[in-house]
């Protein structure tokens, strides 16, 4: 596990972005997208790393390897 991988869990406000052994999220989103896109663009600008994704019953969903200097462009993604 890096330093730069982030997290997606579910909050009682939306969705937060963590950082793994972190007591606040670094940004509280409405949306799961939200804070997925939010997680991507922190890993990538950290040099790239691991984003994991939580369902709102806290099981892990999916997992993205982020590269340095992500691009939020999802036409290039067709996963996501």
């Amino acid at each position: 596990m890096s330093m730069n991988d982030r997290f997606v869990v579910n909050h009682p406000d939306g969705w937060a972005v963590k950082k793994s052994h972190a007591d606040r999220a670094s940004g509280v989103y409405s949306t799961q997208r939200e804070a997925e896109q939010r997680a991507k663009s922190i890993v990538g600008k950290l040099g790239g790393g691991e984003v994991r994704i939580q369902d709102r019953h806290g099981h892990w969903r999916d997992s993205d390897t982020v590269s340095r200097g992500y691009d939020p462009d999802p036409t290039q993604d067709g996963k996501h």
